[in-house]
């Protein structure tokens, strides 16, 4: 089978006069919408590996997250709301890009971004906001000189880490590496908290992307939140949620502090199923193509837009993100590649209660790259205090976007999904224990959530229409790989 790590052999110089060509023609034709006063300010924040019925708002019966409780009482409340993959660097990668990861070879945790996806950080920068990231990264390197840090992807400002971090960490300050002591959610949410009272003292509008390290494991909760959980056996998992609910709510408090709350946009959602299928809101959990692998919590709340609390049964996916901001905020580019997301504004005015078109998953056979980002950190750090600049000069990730192979169009192998509310078919291919054998399976998800009658032989029509259109689907995503967005 073809290496999906497949690599570009355009040059990254190319590559970036490609993007300064795009970003110029998106931002002439935004102009007239960013001539408008009230642009919203964006915040989007994401959990680690947060299942759907992680939080007391979808009925946990131990977790305690008033912040994420008043948001979703408050705002807009997505009940199907879905990760573009089960698990995180690939949906990061399409919260960055409106697509689905596998098209830019992100197929599994700890693979890189390539340069040449523009993503909604450069979209955003281009039409005059201010951008920070915060927290982990996991879209390649967070060194100075690597094509894919923060810095490089359209983030003006950015203290990340390699991967998911814990308490205390060593993170990467705009390529320094620095050591911070606190709880790991707060450290990301004070340091984004510090960027929007700058852009406000500015009168700026802003784009903060605050990603957490929790609950990922190994778990490590904070003295205060683990308090709340004496006695339970899974205390500092559940005190990790409570501490990244605490960070939630100091970000609501700076945004009603410095008075820009009304017109932000606060999104906040998780970057695949969480840890524990009692609550994961459906069949698996982390690192599945059903439902518990991709259903995720997510909620947004903009008091000047959203201005009654609402619960949508939209199916909606991190894709989404992408298109949706580029319409709020005007922006037309011009060379878009491919999106898998549409927008979701007519959702949020309360104007459409269905999707346009389907969604589809892919979870490839191919495996993660380990990136240890405490020890990588701290080996960064010791050399920044030896006077060099670099531990390994192989963490910049400088090849990212090499395409030197490409993948013929009918390379289908892993675990596929397409889903046409309620109606949702896997295939499922290439696996060890039967590698030649192609498997199919289809779920009414609204009246089988957990995904236990596979409804083939009764709706065989169905069927055979959504095989044809996830495999045109997946044809598509092939070319993209490939390079042909590029050309």
């Amino acid at each position: 089978m073809p290496d999906f790590a497949a690599r570009s052999d355009r040059s990254l110089a190319t590559c970036r006069r490609y993007q300064l060509l795009l970003l110029c023609a998106t931002t002439f034709l935004a102009a007239p919408s960013l001539a408008q006063a009230a642009k919203p300010n964006i915040v989007l924040c994401m959990a680690d590996d947060q299942g759907w019925g992680d939080t007391a708002y979808n009925g946990h019966p131990l977790l305690k997250t008033p912040h994420l409780d008043a948001m979703a009482a408050e705002g807009l409340r997505f009940d199907h709301f879905y990760a573009a993959a089960p698990v995180c660097s690939p949906t990061r990668g399409s919260v960055m890009t409106g697509r689905h990861p596998n098209r830019f070879g992100c197929f599994s945790w700890g693979r890189p971004l390539r340069p040449q996806e523009i993503t909604i950080a450069e979209r955003l920068q281009a039409a005059g906001y201010a951008t920070g990231h915060f927290g982990k990264w996991h879209l390649g390197s967070v060194l100075r000189n690597s094509p894919v840090n923060p810095g490089n992807s359209g983030f003006d400002q950015w203290l990340s880490a390699f991967n998911f971090y814990d308490n205390d960490p060593v993170l990467s300050r705009q390529g320094t590496a620095v050591e911070i002591r606190g709880e790991s959610s707060i450290i990301a949410a004070e340091a984004a908290s510090e960027f929007i009272r700058e852009q406000a003292s500015q009168s700026k509008p802003f784009l903060a992307v605050v990603w957490f390290g929790s609950p990922h494991s190994p778990h490590r909760a904070a003295a205060e939140d683990l308090a709340h959980y004496t006695g339970e056996r899974d205390a500092h998992w559940l005190g990790e949620i409570t501490g990244l609910d605490r960070a939630v709510g100091l970000l609501r408090a700076t945004l009603q502090e410095t008075g820009v709350d009304g017109n932000t946009l606060f999104w906040y959602t998780s970057d695949n199923g969480g840890l524990k299928r009692e609550s994961s809101g459906g069949r698996g959990k982390k690192g599945d193509v059903y439902e518990g692998g991709l259903r995720v919590p997510a909620i947004i709340q903009w008091p000047e837009r959203i201005n009654a609390p609402r619960v949508t049964r939209v199916p909606a996916n991190t894709t989404d993100i992408y298109p949706t901001l580029l319409e709020l905020i005007g922006i037309k580019p011009t060379n878009q590649p491919v999106l898998d997301g549409v927008s979701l504004v007519s959702v949020i005015d309360n104007q459409s209660d269905t999707r346009p078109r389907p969604m589809g998953f892919w979870k490839s056979t191919q495996s993660g790259i380990s990136t240890p980002s405490d020890r990588w950190m701290r080996e960064e750090l010791a050399a920044q205090q030896a006077g060099k600049d670099y531990h390994d000069v192989t963490r910049l990730v400088i090849d990212a976007g090499q395409i030197q192979t490409t993948v013929p169009r009918d390379e289908r192998s892993g675990h596929a999904a397409w889903l046409d509310w309620p109606w949702k078919l896997h295939r499922i291919a290439g696996m060890k224990k039967q590698p030649n054998k192609v498997v199919w399976e289809l779920y009414h998800l609204e009246d089988d959530p957990m995904e236990s009658e596979n409804l083939l032989s009764k709706e065989s029509e169905r069927a055979e229409e959504m095989r044809l259109e996830l495999e045109t689907w997946m044809e598509s995503v092939i070319d993209s790989l490939n390079g042909e967005d590029y050309k």
